[in-house]
């Protein structure tokens, strides 16, 4: 049975488990002033994690500060299909609902790799018009592998789109400044306020073992949000991740005082969320859809 209408901009936060396509269809049109999208990058390969913690344990087998052992203990384990027939068929109309519900100060930030970024650019031209092209980020990192047969690729592709070109909305003003290369080259004042980030950002994916990791496959760092939400939306604005995940999105705009919209169709996403909003202080108000 089609969905209903099943969120309104003076409604809670929600977080919707089931097609992504069906429920975008049931939002309104020009209500959502921020829209990240991280799809499946269409690697062909089935992505998989396992989530990792250490505890104190006198039959642990490593040996940490102080000489106290401890033991490794292997949680749930994440993971979903990154392999489409016909992957532009399925994300093309997804994209054409972004750019319905998108306002008319609104931005979207399509997050992909190497392997189908020139495709998304073509695509975006002709859906929201060439001159609304804002940027193209590159999100660089420097972790795990290395190819001995190719430069090792270590970099993310994000695309910027507004809807309207005269009257989108940047606070470079709230965006987190970075240290200068060379901060002897300029004045005292400005080496200790940092410059604006450009359109490369330098940001460590992760940690394997830090406090951010929920163990989803492909999960993206809180920081590199955080600059995209600041930047692109005020306190209160709505912001909408389709390809929720991990949650990431949801849990940085509850932080910085955005409401967000959620969905994703893998339930092990969903149960992830879950845990990881009620661990929020204040815990957001939220409404989990089926």
């Amino acid at each position: 049975m089609p969905l209903t209408q099943t969120w309104t901009s003076d409604g809670p936060n929600l977080v919707f488990h089931g097609d992504n396509l069906e429920f975008l269809r049931t939002l309104p049109k020009e209500t959502i002033q921020l829209i990240y999208v991280d799809p499946p990058f269409n690697t062909g390969k089935v992505q998989t994690r396992q989530s990792l913690r250490t505890v104190r344990s006198t039959e642990g087998q490593r040996i940490g500060f102080q000489g106290m052992s401890y033991e490794t203990l292997k949680g749930h384990i994440t993971q979903y299909n990154d392999a489409f027939e016909d992957y532009w068929g399925f994300l093309q109309p997804r994209l054409e609902e972004a750019w319905r519900i998108l306002a008319p100060s609104g931005t979207l930030y399509l997050h992909l790799d190497y392997r189908e970024v020139h495709y998304a650019k073509v695509l975006l031209d002709a859906l929201f018009g060439r001159e609304c092209f804002l940027n193209e980020i590159i999100w660089a990192y420097d972790y795990g592998a290395r190819s001995t047969k190719r430069w090792p690729a270590k970099h993310d592709n994000i695309l910027v789109y507004v809807k309207n070109p005269d009257a989108y909305f940047f606070d470079s003003a709230e965006v987190d400044r970075e240290p200068y290369m060379a901060p002897g080259l300029v004045t005292p004042e400005k080496a200790a306020r940092g410059k604006l980030p450009t359109d490369v950002w330098w940001h460590t994916i992760v940690s394997p073992t830090g406090k951010e990791k929920t163990g989803y496959a492909t999960q993206k760092p809180e920081g590199i949000l955080r600059r995209i939400i600041h930047a692109s939306s005020r306190p209160d604005d709505w912001v909408l991740d389709f390809f929720a995940g991990s949650g990431t999105t949801g849990a940085v705009a509850a932080k910085l005082g955005r409401r967000f919209v959620l969905a994703d169709e893998n339930p092990q996403a969903i149960e992830i969320i879950r845990e990881r909003l009620a661990a929020i202080d204040p815990k957001p108000r939220v409404t989990f859809l089926d």
